[in-house]
C-alpha cells in the first residue's frame, strides 16, 4: 500500500534537479495572483441572477463563466509566463511538454455553481516536469483558500493542518456524488465505511478536499477525477500532512480517483473499501 506524507514533499526531477527556493516562492505568489483575480470575476458572476448554460458532450453542464475566466486565466499566464503549458478544461491544452505546465478549472462543481450553492471552488494547479508541484482551492464567495506545494500549506494564509482523528466512528466523510460512487468503484464497499464513520455528508468537489487540508474533514472519496481536478489536490492535501492514494492503495495519477485522509484513518478507510465480502 502505497502512503503519501509529508516526507514525499520535495520534488526532483529526473536528473535530480530540484526547484530552487526564490523559483518555488515567485510560482506561489504569482498562483495567489491568479486566483485573486480569477475569484474577484467569479464573484460577480455568482451575483448574477441569469446563467448561460451550455451541456458539453460527456452530459456535464459549462457556464459563462467557466468558460470566460478561464480565458482571463490562459491570458494572464501568457501575459507573464509564455514559455509555461496550460492544460484546461474548456479549452484543452497548449504546451504539454513545457518544464512547468499549469492546469485550470476555474469553477469545480459548476452543478453547485448554477443554483448558487457556494460548494464549488476555483482549482489552479501547476505540474513541474510532469508531476503536481503546487496546487491551490478558492471559495470566492466564503473567501476561504487553500495553497500548497506539497511541503506546506496554507489555508487564509495560516498553516494548515489535517485533523488528529484516529478513529473511523468520530470521522467525517465527504464525497461528492454518490451515483459516481456506484458507477465507477464498489458502492457496497463504500456503503459499509459509511456505516462505519460517524458522520457523512456530500460537501464534494473540491471543497471537500479543502475541508480536508483544513482540518475540517476527514475523509475525503472521490470516485473519478479529471487531471486538472487531480493535479491541484495533490500538493495541497499532502502539503497538509494527508495521505493521498487510489481506491486501492495505488498511485491516483495512473487511476484518476482519490482517498484523502489522515494518516490514522486512510488505511482502515481503505481496508474497509477493499475487503472480500463472503
Amino acid at each position: 500500500m502505497l502512503a503519501h506524507g509529508r516526507k514525499h514533499g520535495r520534488m526532483r526531477g529526473e536528473m535530480g534537479e530540484t526547484i530552487s527556493e526564490k523559483t518555488r516562492a515567485e510560482l506561489w505568489a504569482f498562483a495567489e495572483k491568479l486566483a485573486d483575480r480569477a475569484s474577484e470575476l467569479l464573484r460577480g458572476y455568482h451575483a448574477r441572477l441569469d446563467t448561460e448554460i451550455e451541456i458539453k458532450p460527456d452530459g456535464s453542464p459549462v457556464t459563462i463563466a467557466d468558460k470566460e475566466c478561464e480565458r482571463h486565466l490562459r491570458r494572464w499566464i501568457a501575459e507573464c509566463h509564455p514559455e509555461h503549458g496550460i492544460i484546461g478544461e474548456e479549452f484543452g491544452t497548449e504546451r504539454p511538454d513545457a518544464e512547468f505546465v499549469w492546469s485550470l478549472d476555474p469553477i469545480d462543481g459548476t452543478k453547485s455553481f448554477i443554483p448558487r450553492v457556494p460548494l464549488y471552488g476555483l482549482l489552479l494547479g501547476l505540474l513541474w516536469q510532469g508531476r503536481p508541484f503546487l496546487g491551490l482551492i478558492d471559495q470566492p464567495i466564503t473567501r476561504q483558500r487553500v495553497i500548497g506545494d506539497g511541503r506546506r500549506t496554507l489555508y487564509n494564509g495560516r498553516p494548515a493542518q489535517i485533523s488528529g482523528k484516529s478513529r473511523l466512528q468520530d470521522a467525517l466523510l465527504l464525497t461528492t456524488d454518490v451515483k459516481n460512487v456506484a458507477k465507477y468503484q464498489n458502492k457496497a464497499a463504500f456503503d459499509r465505511l459509511v456505516d462505519r464513520c460517524g458522520l457523512f455528508r456530500t460537501w464534494g468537489d473540491c471543497y471537500g478536499h479543502m475541508m480536508i487540508a483544513a482540518g475540517l474533514g476527514d475523509i475525503m472519496a472521490d470516485p473519478v477525477l479529471n487531471p486538472w481536478d487531480l493535479y491541484p489536490l495533490i500538493p495541497v492535501l499532502r502539503g497538509a500532512g494527508a495521505i493521498v492514494t487510489d481506491w486501492h492503495g495505488g498511485d491516483p495519477l495512473v487511476t484518476h480517483h482519490v482517498i484523502a485522509a489522515t494518516p490514522a484513518l486512510h488505511e482502515p478507510a481503505l481496508r474497509i473499501l477493499n475487503e472480500k465480502q463472503a
